[in-house]
């Protein structure tokens, strides 16, 4: 989502203003505004079903059957009775005396379409006050809470958690885990029809995204996948069943003690899952090591414990769990500190055994910023106990560390071009070249299209495009259009009446952000045929390798991919290093020298003022 920003500090400034205008605490009030926002997201996802499947109905010279709430589902959004509808609420007379148990009683009408919500709703908007409520919908009334394919009540949820409780935000290192890494793990662990389990489940968005690749590849996942989760959190827990439902999804969600994946498992789920995905808390430490042992899933041994009967790390409990929870074919895609690939003492033997097992799929390496609230690195492992034969003695390695976009400064994000590069990567180590076939037809579509925002020699040069032998004609005539449009854009505003120029600069600066899009597109295109061409998997140093895991011991079982991969070329400026040293040590002397004259000039108008 492009303006998540604007959005949320848009939203945060409706929630202040319940605090600061209300009797409730920051406690007593988040939930009710993320209540709030669940309803607006959760209408917004029911028009757009709502549209498709009424189009379908007017394209349709059968019997018309009657619509039911399965047919929103379908379309990964939640039914919603007449009188919890956004609009409904917001377009309610002003002689409403009553909006907050008219709130409440939306809340109590969708609870009752959707039974596992019982109980999971906010209540009491009667607290707030008809005016601050009434104010409070309409700045939710946002458009952008209308945009498809995000984990928006996770993201809100992540913001407003930590305006609220900066020390909660980041409590036993848990937080909000990017869409770019969630939509990575699905599209390597491929979900496709079966159990999923996500033992450290949040605002459930590994299980949305799930979902959403199940329906892109023609799938109906309520039909397919069958959810289960574990969040200790009961709060958290709330937020992970309201985005199921807003998703048209149903999940079985444990919370509370006995949902603390460290002592109980508690769907009795080991070994029988088909796949795992998760982002657990980091470096957690104080897990009592009796009680772990006894809850079992520690199929590759037992990590170290202190003097005080604790595991002193818990990330290879973490590991251990994900490792056991699978069946015989299952796959698993999860976070984990990058500190995990390598760590020393009992670790290394765990990790031997793993690597040993042949389970260990790809591990791909992850920089900095893409965490909402934390700038750490991370690595995402990948197992697969259903691998090929040959594939068995064989790790794919990826160090991503350089290959982002930068949303801002403190953010980076893979796009969804790059997200299929990434894919696309693991799809040759695979063998499966005609997935990457499919993505070069992608890109050269897209290209294709791109057409219709040039003139002349480009707008020909790009809709002629139909194999990569032409991406790089593509890019170079794009490139150049983009330069005349620049100038042009300039010459006009400069001609323009001065009231002209605000609105003329707009239109331009619009056409060009556009157009660089489309140049960014093209670029990727050109990143992955540079490196794999028409489709053959080669290592890339500096980037993937594909070890044995001969390589792996040599390496002392490390799953470090930068200690896989190496470092990439440098690449050769045609710089002379000596003869351009001597030109910067003369430029050095000659302005020391200007400074010193300078110095000198200074103390003597000093001298001359008597000073």
């Amino acid at each position: 989502m492009a303006d998540i920003k604007k959005l949320e500090k848009e939203l945060w400034e409706a929630a202040d203003n319940l605090r600061a205008n209300s009797k409730l605490t920051s406690q007593q009030y988040c939930m009710p505004v993320l209540g709030l926002i669940f309803l607006r997201y959760a209408w917004g996802r029911f028009k757009m079903a709502d549209a498709q499947i009424r189009e379908s109905r007017t394209q349709s010279t059968g019997r018309q059957i009657p619509i039911e709430a399965a047919d929103y589902t379908k379309r990964g959004a939640m039914f919603i009775p007449e009188e919890a509808r956004y609009d409904f609420l917001l377009n309610l007379p002003e002689s409403e005396k009553n909006l907050g148990k008219r709130v409440d009683d939306a809340m109590a009408a969708i609870e009752k379409q959707n039974p596992q919500l019982a109980g999971v709703l906010p209540r009491n908007y009667t607290d707030l006050g008809d005016d601050l409520l009434a104010e409070t919908l309409r700045i939710f009334n946002n458009p952008a809470l209308d945009e498809d394919g995000d984990d928006i009540i996770g993201r809100i949820y992540e913001y407003f958690l930590g305006k609220f409780a900066p020390a909660v935000a980041s409590d036993d290192g848990v937080f909000f885990t990017p869409k770019s890494l969630v939509r990575m793990i699905m599209n390597v662990i491929e979900p496709e029809r079966g159990v999923m389990l996500d033992p450290a489940c949040g605002s459930g968005g590994m299980f949305v995204s799930a979902s959403d690749y199940v329906r892109e590849h023609g799938g109906n996942p309520a039909d397919l996948m069958t959810y289960y989760g574990q969040e200790k959190v009961e709060y958290n827990a709330k937020l992970c069943l309201m985005n199921m439902a807003v998703h048209g999804m149903n999940g079985r969600i444990v919370s509370g003690d006995e949902a603390n994946t460290f002592y109980h498992d508690a769907h009795s789920l080991d070994g029988s899952c088909d796949y795992v995905a998760a982002n657990p808390p980091f470096n957690v430490d104080k897990v009592k090591s009796e009680d772990a042992i006894n809850a079992g899933r520690m199929p590759l041994g037992i990590s170290g414990i202190n003097k005080a009967g604790e595991f002193s790390n818990a990330n290879y409990l973490w590991i251990n769990y994900f490792y056991s929870y699978l069946n015989p074919t299952g796959r698993a895609g999860f976070v984990m500190a990058s500190s995990a690939t390598d760590s020393s003492g009992k670790d290394r033997a765990l990790r031997e055994k793993l690597v040993k097992s042949g389970h260990v799929d790809a591990m791909l390496y992850v920089g900095n910023n893409f965490f909402y609230t934390k700038s750490l690195p991370c690595t995402l492992w990948f197992l697969d106990k259903g691998k090929p034969q040959e594939l068995r003695d064989k790790v794919l390695f990826i160090d991503a560390q350089s290959y982002h976009t930068a949303i801002d400064t403190t953010h980076n994000e893979w796009s969804p071009w790059q997200l299929k590069n990434l894919s696309a990567i693991v799809w040759l180590y695979r063998g499966e070249a005609d997935k990457y076939a499919t993505l070069l037809d992608e890109y050269s579509a897209a290209i294709r299209e791109m057409a219709e925002l040039a003139d002349g020699d480009t707008k020909a040069v790009l809709a002629g495009v139909t194999m990569l032998d032409d991406f790089a004609g593509a890019r170079d005539s794009l490139a150049a259009y983009i330069e005349k449009r620049r100038a042009k854009a300039k010459a006009d505003v400069e001609a323009a009446k001065q009231r002209e120029r605000k609105r003329l600069r707009a239109a331009y600066d619009e056409e060009i952000a556009e157009l660089e899009d489309a140049l960014t597109v093209v670029d990727e295109a050109l990143w992955l045929t540079d490196r794999f061409g028409a489709g053959e998997y080669a290592d890339v140093p500096g980037l993937c390798k594909i070890a044995t895991l001969q390589d792996i011991e040599e390496k002392n079982w490390s799953l470090t991919p930068g200690a896989h991969v190496g470092v990439p070329p440098q690449e050769d400026d045609g710089v002379d290093f000596h003869e351009r040293m001597g030109e910067i040590h003369e430029e050095l002397l000659r302005l020391q020298a200007e400074s010193n004259d300078l110095m000198a000039t200074i103390s003597r108008n000093f001298e001359e003022l008597g000073l």
